[in-house]
């Protein structure tokens, strides 16, 4: 959602973008209709500095408990931009001031020139379906990896007994599962790949080996 200090009762759907792209600079760019309250705002504010907060919310694309993966918080200044959506549409430009991301891998501030220089994981676009797919067709598979807790994996219990596995992320450098090991408890796993991967078929070759690992 994207917050405007001072723009009170608007409905949350309304301050949510259809669109979403960064600029070579780092610049957000938002679409709106071109009736929104915040196209409205940013028009209304011309040469004012209209300042505003675009915040993100992650949630994990499996059934897990706690399924928030993380939030982050982009602040900077809004400014409307010559048409580039079509017509009934209108573009934002959010210049990047700061952000903040807190997730599974800690909470920490972003400086303008590494969101700027930032490259997408090559696994961003199908990181859904594909974590969908390990959960509904690879439970198995995705259970035995208790087997590699080591201390962590519950004392006595054999891999078959142990805690359900559950895959809440994924990136080219490895693959997170949160345990669940009745009602809401739960802890997460890290295991990284050998080396980072590149495409599907990368993936598909360090998830035999991790399996593979597993049932060793």
């Amino acid at each position: 959602m994207l917050l405007v200090p001072g723009l009170d009762g608007v409905h949350p759907v309304q301050l949510m973008p259809d669109t979403r792209a960064v600029g070579p600079e780092g610049d957000l760019f938002l679409g709106f209709p071109a009736g929104s309250p915040l196209v409205r705002a940013a028009t209304h504010a011309q040469g004012d500095e209209l300042t505003a907060v675009l915040e993100i919310t992650d949630v994990a694309p499996v059934s897990v408990p706690h399924r928030i993966r993380g939030r982050a918080r982009i602040g900077g200044w809004l400014t409307a931009v010559p048409p580039l959506a079509g017509p009934g549409r209108t573009t934002l430009r959010l210049e990047f001031g700061e952000a903040s991301v807190d997730d599974l891998w800690g909470a920490e501030s972003v400086e303008p020139e590494d969101f700027r220089d930032a490259v997408a994981d090559p696994l961003v676009a199908h990181e859904a379906e594909l974590l969908q797919h390990l959960h509904a067709a690879h439970g198995e598979q995705m259970d035995s990896l208790s087997a590699l807790l080591g201390e962590r994996r519950s004392a006595g219990r054999p891999a078959a007994e142990g805690p359900r596995a559950v895959p809440v992320a994924l990136d080219r450098f490895g693959l997170r599962v949160r345990f669940v090991e009745g009602g809401s408890a739960c802890f997460d796993a890290r295991f990284e790949f050998p080396d980072p991967v590149r495409d599907i078929g990368g993936l598909r070759r360090a998830m035999h080996a991790l399996f593979e690992a597993a049932a060793c």
